[in-house]
């Protein structure tokens, strides 16, 4: 009898231990950084040129939010656990795919979901966007459930919706498995990814508003709780508004990071952090160094100067056309800014490929060459030269009548004679 009630207690201590060991989620057992020691960072990050190598996250990457360039990064390819960044993924889902005035009421089994939660019980009745709140600002995983049971059916559903928009975004070593993050074999992304999901996340308006939101009230069965952010540099750190924290023991710290100041606007991850206060300080060292070291830069206007340059030191022959005149474009590019190293601006080599003979008939705006600006033989802007007007072939018809001008001006000048 005792050793039946030993084992029953070892059966009871281990269930309840498994969900602290297993289905931990940005909980909050460590304490924050102090104001005091985000200002040490930054001191430490603005003496340090080599801040790079001070870095413990397994993975991390910092991109340009107009061009998606890689300003810096490190195993930024590597296939990682990503803890509750997956919740970017799920609220994007859940807000274009649902209304979010409806209500939800809340299953067993979103109840029952273990992890950081909003704390909703079986039966609440909770609207999409007070889910989304609960979801991104307190990271709950009931509300992850909730909100994939009410989308997609079930989780299984909902993970198909997931992967959907991972190959529409095209995401190719992205795959999920759950709404919420929890460690799961075939979950994972890599840091490059999710950066270019988070920028994608991050031009929905709606989605933008909820993550760059300190703190905000809920209702649950029409009664108000408030609930506070748990990104520890939001409203801490200069220009941050956005976006997600994470944690599980597979993932360690995560931090997805949006950060805007002047005309610079950057995505950072770090993945893979062993401590909070290390991922905090990693997002705050890697921030600092891009905007320290990166000066954006008008590529197109330096690629016109050249163009222009170009086009008039050559000549152009048109075979067989009707017209000699030709009209040369510069295409537009998409992004006209890009963020360069400070060092590297110097090595700004632009380069055009272009033919001097072309031959009729010529469409409008057909391509006839580019313009490319490389440093260090990266390719950072490429743009079409275009023709922009119309060139007919001559006809049987252009060449008699060419001939009868031809003749008549060689008989003038005899006769002048």
């Amino acid at each position: 009898m005792i050793i039946k009630l030993k084992r029953l207690l070892l059966i009871f201590i281990y269930i309840c231990i498994i969900p602290c060991i297993v289905l931990a989620d940005d909980v909050q057992e460590e304490t924050e950084l102090t104001n005091a020691e985000i200002q040490e960072t930054l001191e430490i990050s603005s003496n340090n040129k080599d801040i790079l190598k001070d870095i413990n996250s397994r993975a991390y990457i910092v991109i340009d939010r107009n061009s998606n360039r890689i300003l810096c990064g490190k195993n930024e390819l590597e296939k990682r656990k990503m803890a509750s960044t997956t919740k970017i993924m799920t609220a994007t889902v859940v807000i274009e795919n649902t209304n979010l005035s409806d209500t939800v009421e809340i299953s067993k089994k979103a109840a029952n979901t273990g992890g950081s939660t909003l704390g909703i019980k079986t039966g609440d009745k909770i609207t999409i966007k007070d889910l989304l709140y609960g979801l991104m600002l307190k990271s709950g995983n009931d509300c992850a459930v909730a909100l994939a049971e009410y989308t997609g059916g079930s989780i299984e559903g909902f993970a198909e919706l997931m992967n959907q928009k991972a190959c529409e975004l095209g995401l190719e070593n992205t795959h999920f498995e759950t709404p919420h993050g929890l460690d799961s074999e075939n979950h994972y992304t890599t840091a490059y990814e999710l950066a270019i999901l988070s920028n994608y996340a991050m031009k929905n308006k709606t989605f933008a508003q909820i993550v760059g939101t300190k703190n905000y009230t809920i209702n649950i069965n029409g009664y108000p709780k408030n609930i506070n952010n748990t990104n520890e540099l939001l409203g801490n750190l200069n220009g941050i508004y956005g976006i997600k924290t994470g944690f599980t023991n597979g993932a360690n710290r995560c931090l997805v990071t949006c950060c805007k100041r002047n005309n610079m606007d950057i995505i950072c991850v770090v993945l893979g952090a062993d401590t909070k206060n290390y991922r905090t300080k990693d997002s705050i060292k890697l921030i600092e160094y891009t905007f320290k070291n990166f000066e954006p830069i008008n590529v197109e206007e330096k690629m016109k100067e050249e163009f222009l340059k170009w086009k008039n030191k050559n000549k152009f022959s048109i075979i067989k056309g009707k017209t000699k005149n030709i009209e040369l474009e510069m295409e537009e590019l998409e992004h006209s800014t890009i963020p360069i190293l400070k060092e590297q601006i110097s090595n700004i080599d632009i380069s055009i490929e272009c033919e001097n003979k072309l031959y009729a008939p010529l469409i409008k705006n057909t391509k006839i060459g580019n313009i490319t600006l490389k440093i260090n033989e990266e390719i950072i802007a490429k743009a079409n030269i275009l023709n922009k007007n119309q060139i007919e072939k001559k006809s049987v018809y252009d060449y008699l009548l060419q001939f009868f001008k031809d003749y008549k001006t060689y008989f003038n000048k005899l006769y002048d004679y």
